[in-house]
């Protein structure tokens, strides 16, 4: 059972306002449909210019923050030069790197979680500063998963676990998203406006706290319990009402 509270019915959110939010977008099952395996999604064209259209209209307060490593998020998102924060706010573009560099045993990390895949039939995803273990095509071992990551966590300090959709991801301790946005909000583009969050995970739910603290809002996107008091169906939602904003 989640430990998020169900603050979140079925409200839609307030439309974007340009002129007095400032906007921060998860991305996967926020503006893309997750897929089977993480190079399987599928970005609709125009996404790009709608985020570059949405931050010159908000004056460059507009940022993508994912869990994805930086390099592939920026690969997924070409023709979109705006703030991006990848690896959960281990690194970032368009602003100084919150991580400069991984905590030791990366390399060990990453090659213990992708053994165990290969011989559990799981797929590892490789990221940056750290490395994922997915199980959506056997639902069963989550536990296993998650001992497994415990164990590994016992050897190597610095480490900590993330669960997500259906994954566990080891990233560095200390990286989290609502602390990546403490560090975006003190860049100027940001000053004096409404943060309004969008997340899908429970990655996100810290996320979506600080942006209510903040003053601004959180809108949860598809099912599941949230701290978020708006909610959007999915990203197709989410795309729309990106678009209604830039109409206002």
């Amino acid at each position: 059972m989640s430990s998020y509270p169900n603050r979140s019915d079925r409200t839609a959110p307030p439309l974007l306002d340009p002129a007095r939010h400032a906007l921060f977008l998860d991305f996967d099952g926020t503006l893309v449909e997750i897929a089977p395996r993480p190079d399987a999604i599928v970005v609709p064209p125009d996404l790009p210019a709608t985020l570059s259209a949405i931050s010159e209209a908000c004056g460059g307060a507009l940022a993508i923050v994912s869990g994805r490593s930086l390099p592939e998020l920026a690969q997924f998102l070409a023709g979109f030069d705006g703030l991006l924060v990848g690896s959960h706010g281990a690194e970032a573009r368009g602003m100084a790197p919150p991580l400069e560099r991984a905590p030791e045993g990366l390399g060990r990390l990453q090659a213990d979680l992708a053994s165990y895949a290969a011989s559990r039939g799981l797929l590892y995803e490789h990221k940056t500063h750290g490395a994922a273990l997915h199980y959506r095509h056997a639902p069963e071992a989550a536990e296993t998963v998650e001992a497994f990551a415990r164990a590994v966590l016992e050897t190597l300090p610095g480490f900590a676990m993330q669960p997500a959709k259906m994954a566990i991801e080891l990233r560095p301790e200390g990286v989290s998203k609502d602390r990546a946005l403490d560090s975006l909000w003190r860049l100027p583009q940001f000053a004096g406006r409404l943060p309004v969050y969008l997340g899908d995970d429970r990655t996100d739910e810290p996320a979506l706290d600080w942006a209510a603290r903040m003053g601004g809002f959180g809108i949860k996107v598809g099912e599941g319990d949230s701290v978020a008091h708006y909610r959007l169906p999915d990203p197709a939602g989410v795309r729309t009402w990106l678009g209604a904003g830039q109409e206002e």
